[in-house]
């Protein structure tokens, strides 16, 4: 009789952590909203060893029969039962770097897992293979099992050849005819339903209230040659000579006895700048020295993700500093920057009829062409950004429905609100960015609280139903709108435990992991288990903004990476590759359409730039990549904690220059 395999001997300090994804965490030093450690950091502590059992055999798999050309009975192949290999040579461990001003998140993209659990002895196991295309290689389904992000496809028993009648006898020719015109018959219409349910998507909410088209678009990923330099096809960016970076330069941590909000980067032809403590700055792209500094009067407490194309953007900031008799001053200033100079082209408060006197207080700010459009629970207003005229006043109706913020860029939109507090009802605006008065409008489904506006051209917007996401990424379902009509196109469900990306709880204009573009919603997957023995991996897929059907490509982060969308470029995707512990980071040119990939930039391994690099995390800070530099800064600071928080940037710079 065989015998069980050996146990393994018993963890060792030092050796990655028993607890899989989702474990539970304390709770971060100094209670909640406390500086927690960051989930793209250093492994975690080693944990008290603990015994494994032994892993079972791996069953006998059955291969599926093949259709052969001949009527001849074939034996299978019968694989020999084979034993799980045992960890061997562990990561090393050591302290998780500390993040600032966020509740303890689940380990991130990229950190270091604990082993898999295994199945109960004498329970079959998946095959796994490295080789693209076998059963059991991540991203191709092994028998029986759909590929991860898509919809299950039935399944179909081959037809099977007809079985001689022994001694070898052989079909007449006109039965052999017979039998392969049947066959040909089951395979189209096998073929055709498999083609048909592998793009439903996972069975999105089509809607049949508006248009077949979307805004924009145009099919992306279009054939066609490198340009001249290395350039990618469909878009700006080009592939370097190398794509192995150096750091270019890191700009320390300043000084903050709070947690303190540094919202806003951009970077222009000239200057890669970046928010601070009571200022803006410009640093030189190449070197990182400090070439201009614009003081505000408080702290900047929201900003523009948007510029105008001779680079101008704006900013929100505190009417003062904080002293004994108000600590938290009111966030009510707002200011256009010239982001080449260096210059504060205006700054303002306004006043509301609604709220007397006093200067009404703004929670969020956008520009779209050159109008600046800021909004919070008293209303919104615009602005010129050249001049600072005022373009309309802030807008709440008898009824108490009021815009709660913008969405920028290429238009103007606005998630207005109605109601009670107990019963909102929302509805999504197109605005004319001169005037303020709605292009369009289209009532959001009851259940949403609150939405989130993703693009604005074409117009896709964001919400959680009911509360159904449950994983704090304010998304359950997107919306394809018609700006010019106000019209549903599609509402795409997103299963909150397959897919990943987030938008803020109430900000409408703060959705990081996503991008949009042609007529395509391109969103990662959750991270989850890949071959490797250690660390998860995800892809990134995209949904039809018409039809609302998952396509059939997808692009695969690689063993121990995970990859978030960040940009459009042209037609392609901009993606970057969250490093697992012992490895730098990467960014990534997806083709729209294949969503094929090529590598742009290859950051060091060496251990104190991947600790810097995994300091910053993309869902709680700013990852900026511009013509071969990669920028990377957190849009919070905390009070240092220790003698590891000396080291900690306010901001840092890849090139491959």
């Amino acid at each position: 009789m065989t015998q069980p395999p050996t146990p393994p001997p018993p963890q060792q300090p030092g050796e990655p952590p028993q607890g899989g994804f989702g474990a539970p965490q304390d709770p971060p030093p100094g209670g909640f909203g406390a500086p927690p450690p960051s989930p793209y950091g250093k492994p975690p502590p080693p944990q008290a060893p603990q015994p494994q059992a032994p892993p079972p055999p791996q069953a006998p798999q059955q291969p599926q029969p093949q259709p052969q050309p001949q009527p001849q009975a074939a034996q299978p192949p019968q694989p020999q039962p084979q034993n799980q290999p045992q960890p061997q040579n562990q990561p090393p461990q050591g302290p998780a770097g500390p993040a600032y001003g966020y509740p303890q998140p689940q380990p991130g993209y990229g950190y270091p897992q604990g082993p898999p659990p295994q199945a109960g002895y004498g329970y079959p196991q998946t095959p796994t293979s490295s080789q693209p295309g076998q059963p059991g290689y991540f991203g191709q389904p092994g028998p029986g099992q759909p590929g991860y992000g898509y919809p299950t496809q039935p399944q179909y028993a081959q037809p099977q050849p007809p079985q001689g009648s022994g001694g070898g006898k052989k079909l007449s020719a006109q039965m052999k005819i017979i039998i392969g015109a049947a066959l040909a018959v089951v395979l189209i219409i096998g073929a055709g339903i498999v083609y048909s349910a592998s793009g439903d998507g996972g069975d999105p909410e089509v809607s049949t209230a508006g248009p077949t088209a979307g805004d924009g678009g145009g099919d992306g990923g279009a054939d066609g040659d490198k340009g001249d330099g290395g350039g990618l096809a469909g878009g700006t960016e080009k592939v370097p000579a190398s794509t192995k970076s150096h750091v270019a330069f890191q700009i320390p941590k300043p000084k903050v006895s709070d947690v303190t909000t540094v919202y806003g980067s951009w970077v222009t032809d000239k200057v890669y700048v970046k928010t601070g403590v009571y200022e803006v700055a410009g640093y030189d792209l190449e070197k990182g020295t400090k070439l201009w500094s614009v003081p505000t009067a408080g702290q900047v407490c929201a900003a523009s993700r948007h510029m105008t194309k001779d680079y101008k953007t704006a900013i929100l900031f505190e009417e003062g500093k904080p002293t004994s008799a108000d600590k938290y001053p009111s966030c009510n200033k707002l200011g256009a920057l010239d982001l080449n100079t260096g210059k504060m082209l205006w700054s303002k408060s306004v006043t509301a009829a609604s709220n007397g006197d006093k200067p009404v207080r703004f929670s969020e700010v956008t520009v779209s062409g050159t109008t600046v459009a800021a909004a919070g629970t008293q209303g919104g207003a615009a602005f010129d950004i050249t001049t600072g005229a005022q373009l309309w006043a802030p807008k709440i109706s008898t009824d108490d429905c009021y815009d709660t913020g913008y969405g920028g860029g290429e238009a103007l939109v606005t998630v207005r609100k109605c109601g009670s507090y107990d019963d909102p009802k929302l509805s999504i605006q197109t605005l004319d960015a001169k005037t303020g008065a709605p292009v369009s409008s289209y009532d959001m489904p009851p259940g949403v609280e609150y939405a989130a506006v993703v693009s604005t051209k074409p117009l896709v917007v964001a919400a959680d139903i009911g509360d159904t996401a449950g994983d704090g990424s304010s998304i359950s379902d997107y919306f394809s709108i018609d700006s010019g009509t106000g019209k549903l196109i599609v509402r795409i469900s997103a299963d909150a435990e397959r897919y990943a990306g987030e938008c803020g709880s109430t900000e409408v204009e703060r959705c990081v992991g996503m991008t949009v573009g042609n007529n395509r919603l391109y969103v990662p997957t959750e991270s989850h288990e890949g071959t490797a023995e250690y660390g998860d991996t995800n892809e990134i897929v995209a949904f039809d903004l018409t039809t609302g059907k998952l396509l059939g490509a997808r692009a695969d982060a690689g063993e121990r990476y995970s990859m978030i969308p960040l940009r459009m470029d042209g037609t392609n995707v901009i993606a970057y590759k969250v490093p697992p512990y012992d490895k730098g980071g990467q960014v990534v040119s997806l083709d729209g359409a294949t969503l094929k990939e090529t590598v742009l930039m290859e950051n060091p391994s060496t251990e104190k730039t991947r600790d810097a690099e995994t300091y910053f995390g993309y869902d709680r800070g700013e990852f900026l990549y511009e013509k071969g530099r990669l920028f990377l800064s957190p849009d919070m600071l905390s009070e240092s904690s220790g003698a590891d928080e000396d080291d900690r940037l306010l901001a840092m710079a890849f090139s491959t220059g």
